[in-house]
């Protein structure tokens, strides 16, 4: 299944290159109540929903995406954790480190430079998003808790400051198209790797290229943090590229789809 969220708070099934509301099957979650849950209500009951999300789709007509305004298919993940040099020789140990989660945004949002004199890198990645809660879980189940994968474009700006903070500005980290439940993955580990920028060929790479996987990753994450369903891995990418406002991003990733992301600077 693939999952969207898009225009205001409607979430959709696509199929057949077409997206089908299904937001009536939402009334299905259980109410929250403060103090709200870290976890994604939607993330965590997926299988339980699947059966009305499919039947919603059988009846709902079909909308092309380029009428839909595509948003993060996580809208407010608990975590972001992402994973530096993870490609090529990478490093002995996963060596993670967080990004804000106010960072997130959909491919149709955009993506926003904040400060005109600052440099900017943008990298591709699989992300992958957790499906049901761990701690310190084993390599060999470590599957077991994924619910999906997306595209994700993550994004760092030149500067002195903590890591974290210089990727954390408001839409450094896009995800997109949708959400694709892990039962549609033969394999997270041989997907092909795509970037464009304004047409051309900017990254080629596929995930058999990192180091650690991703089964790998999320046992490392989980014995220092209890990984939540929404939370999101993002698992390196095979090389960076210079970012500047008005560039035209086109992003794909083997059997997760496609994504075009526009670059503006902040006005």
């Amino acid at each position: 299944m693939k999952l969207c969220h898009f225009d205001d708070g409607r979430l959709g099934v696509v199929r057949d290159g077409s997206v089908h509301d299904v937001t009536a099957a939402l009334t299905a979650l259980p109410a929250s109540r403060w103090p709200h849950p870290r976890h994604d209500p939607l993330v965590l009951d997926l299988e339980r929903l699947r059966p009305a999300l499919e039947c919603e789709a059988t009846s709902a007509p079909g909308i092309a995406p380029s009428r839909c305004l595509l948003r993060s298919p996580v809208p407010s993940p608990g975590k972001i954790i992402a994973v530096r040099r993870n490609y090529g020789r990478g490093t002995a140990r996963p060596d993670f480190f967080v990004k804000a989660t106010s960072s997130v945004a959909g491919p149709g949002e955009g993506l926003l430079l904040p400060l005109p004199r600052r440099r900017y890198q943008v990298e591709i990645e699989l992300a992958v998003v957790v499906g049901r809660a761990g701690r310190s879980i084993g390599r060999d189940v470590a599957l077991d808790h994924v619910a999906g994968f997306c595209i994700a474009l993550d994004v760092s700006m030149a500067g002195r400051e903590d890591r974290g903070w210089r990727k954390s500005a408001d839409t450094f980290c896009v995800l997109g198209p949708w959400l694709t439940t892990a039962d549609e993955v033969r394999t997270a580990e041989t997907l092909g790797i795509e970037l464009d920028i304004d047409g051309r060929p900017a990254l080629r790479g596929a995930t058999s290229g990192m180091h650690h996987d991703v089964a790998a990753l999320l046992a490392a994450a989980s014995r220092l943090v209890s990984l939540e369903a929404g939370d999101v891995l993002l698992t390196g990418s095979p090389g960076r590229q210079p970012l500047r406002p008005g560039a035209v991003l086109d992003c794909r990733i083997e059997s997760l789809g496609s994504m075009r992301v526009e670059v503006a600077a902040r006005r």
